[in-house]
Parts: structure tokens; sequence; C-alpha cells
């Protein structure tokens, strides 16, 4: 499952730079709705969030899937954690989407970096707190 759905994210970005000539960073997407530096295109972001959102309640139907989690029983942690994934999504200008998959495809030395910092800081968060203090 993990390899399809990467390759339909990978799909997506594709489509979505060829399409609509931007980059499929979802924090960017939102971002621009917030703090209204989007609102020419205000309609294409939010058909790319309503497909985000609706993809995969169609596909748990589809394929008849329930939805699974390994995420912690603590809510503290649950809401810690979105706090310091948005916080990082702002300081890096991107998120794993942005940078990650459009970054790396592109070779951008920003998303590069981007990406190598992120994935270790979520390696060093997850061997902290589940191997040392096991909250999750």
């Amino acid at each position: 499952m993990g390899l399809a759905g990467g390759l339909m994210i990978g799909m997506a970005g594709a489509v979505y730079l060829l399409g609509a000539g931007r980059i499929m960073g979802a924090s960017g997407i939102i971002g621009g709705l917030v703090d209204g530096s989007g609102r020419d295109t205000a309609a294409d972001r939010l058909w790319f969030l309503g497909g985000l959102i609706a993809t995969p309640a169609v596909l748990m139907v589809v394929f008849g899937l329930t939805p699974s989690t390994n995420a912690s029983s603590a809510p503290a942690v649950l809401v810690l954690a979105g706090l310091l994934v948005g916080i990082g999504t702002r300081l890096a200008n991107g998120c794993t989407s942005g940078h990650g998959v459009c970054g790396l495809s592109r070779l951008s030395p920003r998303g590069i970096i981007s990406t190598a910092l992120y994935i270790s800081a979520g390696m060093a968060a997850m061997a902290i707190l589940r191997h040392i203090w096991g909250v999750i």
C-alpha cells in the first residue's frame, strides 16, 4: 500500500506541476488560503484540498478498507506533534510534499536539504519518543 500511495503522490505532483504550473506543496496551498495570498487561485486550491480529503475516503469504500493508525493514544502527544509539524513547515517554507516529492524530483538544493533535515528530525523524534520515553 505504501508503494501505491507513493506512486499516486508522485503522479499527482507531476500532474499538478505540468497542468497548473505550480508545486504541489500542501502547506503552501493551505497557507495561501489562510493568509489571503492565494485569492486568485482559491478555487484551484479548494479543489485540490477537497481531493486530498476525499480520495482516501473513496478508496476505502472502493477497496473495503478500514482506517488504521499507529498513533499515540495520548491526545497531548498528538497535539504537540501537529503543532511541531506546523511550525517546521513554516520554518522550512514548505512541507514534505513540496520539498520531498517536488523538490527532490527537480533536484532543488533547498528541497534536498529540507528533506534530509526533516527525515533526520523524524528519526530522532521516533527514537526518543518510542524507545526512550515510550509515549508512542
